[in-house]
């Protein structure tokens, strides 16, 4: 098999095996792992290529990825294998948990403490949520251990500041009822939440 490049938009470089197109790599690769043009290589050696070219593909998308915000483990190998292949993408995240740019500890910590300040979520809803990442149970039960929510306060606080005027509507207390419920709160802590605003208590 004969080997060319060719340079693509960006960063991007072509390789082509026998002049058909075969797959892309960035600059900085290609330069690590040059092979001039026309050179003829074996199938065995283009795999070794290969699986170095994911590998690099794979890194590179877990830096792009936890660049935007923390992901779970399961989460990010989910949206990894969209475009790398599974040894590739369980070799990537290996290097990120040694590193410890990836610890679902750590990730479990600021999400639960994100939604139960910012978004203002029930205990349930916020464990669905945690759930929902591909976290552990262990993990999640440890981390809500070190947290005492008031749940009861959360709807309060959430009624004072977001529903007051949709209380003013017809069946008002009915609706805003039914939202609590959809963010995970119990009827019981909604009921209690409405008798202690009713009795400033």
């Amino acid at each position: 098999m004969i080997i060319k490049h060719q340079r693509g938009r960006g960063n991007k470089v072509h390789l082509l095996l026998d002049d058909e197109y075969t797959v892309t790599t960035d600059i900085n690769f290609w330069l690590d792992h040059y092979i001039a043009d026309g050179t003829e290589i074996t199938e065995d050696e283009w795999q070794e290529l290969l699986v170095a070219i994911n590998y690099k593909k794979a890194l590179n998308k877990c830096a792009d990825l936890l660049s935007r915000r923390e992901h779970s483990v399961k989460e990010l190998r989910t949206k990894l294998l969209r475009t790398v292949d599974p040894v590739s993408a369980d070799k990537a995240i290996n290097r990120y948990l040694e590193a410890g740019y990836l610890d679902d500890n750590h990730f479990c910590e600021s999400l639960v403490e994100y939604l139960y300040n910012v978004k203002k979520y029930s205990t349930n809803h916020v464990r669905q949520e945690c759930y929902k990442r591909g976290l552990s149970s262990e993990i999640i039960n440890d981390v809500l251990d070190n947290y005492e929510v008031d749940n009861v306060e959360t709807i309060v606080t959430l009624i004072t500041n977001k529903y007051l005027s949709k209380l003013e509507q017809e069946r008002g207390k009915e609706k805003v009822t039914a939202s609590l419920q959809r963010k995970g709160f119990s009827y019981s802590d909604i009921k209690t939440a409405f008798y202690r605003l009713e009795n400033e208590i």
